[in-house]
């Protein structure tokens, strides 16, 4: 089951010829989920291939880098006779914000588009199989980031305990027993799924802060994540500046992530001071977190494999 995350724009606030503004695609088993949407996204979807059939945007805040991009969207959408709904999700408080956006120069949307708010520890989208739940971050202005959640599977299924110790013959029962269903056999014995089935195994867990100052809540969020996206703005040198104005640097990223137990960590939201030469910046997050650190870049796609995955699922 795959899970697939497409760096669309990786830049700050200013962009450069290297980096778009912010905005990730997600592509679960073929649910494409934009978090944040800043201008020039719908040509940086149609350059890395990500699609276009995308259900739901998450925006964290409405700083122009974060937003600019969804009116040119939600209109390309409409000039290809888009009839699916939309959802934008964006933290409480500012979705006539988001509603004036949408109709900027008069435009007024063909297909149905629902905004939604929400506050943080709220689930935002939710499915059978996976939540997107908002988080709670620290930026200048009303502010979430997001975490994907995915439910908990089955857990493995002993085959040979099946076949050789209980005499189960492989057919149907397999996956009742899987399923969490007791099975009969044709000698009358009644098999539990616990007698075959392992405990549950945890499904994959991505994080997304958008823009923020490393927070508590963030750090709980990202508890064993597969993957934190967080932002990184400024190296260490800059410490001060993103201090003052509500961003992280690569060493605090590595620092949350490090307590988190997270497995990897993207950094995004990359100062143009660092056009020429991001590295002091992943320097930083290396120095503080010994697992895997890159610093993301525009069309990178990264697959984000199950916890427990084997080098062949991989």
């Amino acid at each position: 089951m795959s899970l697939r995350v497409t760096f669309l724009g990786t830049s700050g606030a200013v962009p450069t010829t290297q980096r778009a503004p912010s905005a990730i695609m997600v592509n679960r088993e073929g649910d494409r989920l934009l978090f944040d949407c800043g201008e020039g996204t719908q040509r940086q979807m149609m350059r890395h291939g990500t699609g276009f059939t995308v259900s739901d945007i998450f925006v964290t805040h409405l700083h122009g880098d974060h937003i600019l991009g969804i009116p040119g969207l939600v209109q390309s959408w409409d000039f290809n006779d888009r009839t699916e709904p939309l959802t934008i999700h964006c933290p409480r408080g500012t979705a006539d914000e988001i509603d004036k956006l949408l109709r900027i120069g008069g435009h007024s949307p063909s297909f149905s588009i629902s905004i939604d708010e929400v506050s943080p520890g709220e689930a935002a989208h939710e499915t059978d199989e996976y939540t997107v739940r908002a988080v709670e971050t620290d930026h200048r202005v009303t502010s979430v980031g997001y975490a994907l959640i995915e439910a908990d599977r089955p857990g493995r299924f002993d085959r040979q305990k099946a076949e050789d110790e209980l005499g189960i013959p492989p057919g149907p029962k397999y996956g009742k027993l899987h399923n969490g269903e007791s099975v009969e056999l044709d000698d009358g014995r009644l098999i539990d799924p616990e007698e075959v089935v392992g405990d549950p195994r945890p499904g994959r867990r991505v994080v997304y802060t958008g823009d923020t100052r490393p927070t508590a809540a963030v750090e709980a969020a990202a508890a064993d994540a597969d993957l934190l996206i967080h932002d990184a703005t400024f190296a260490d040198g800059h410490a001060t500046r993103a201090r003052e104005t509500k961003h992280a640097t690569g060493r605090e990223a590595g620092e949350l992530a490090a307590a988190a137990g997270a497995k990897r960590l993207a950094l995004t939201h990359i100062s143009s001071r660092y056009g020429a030469d991001p590295s002091p910046i992943k320097s930083g997050a290396a120095d503080a977190f010994d697992g895997e650190v890159f610093i993301a870049s525009d069309g990178q796609q990264v697959a984000v494999p199950f916890p427990d995955a084997d080098a062949d699922e991989r």
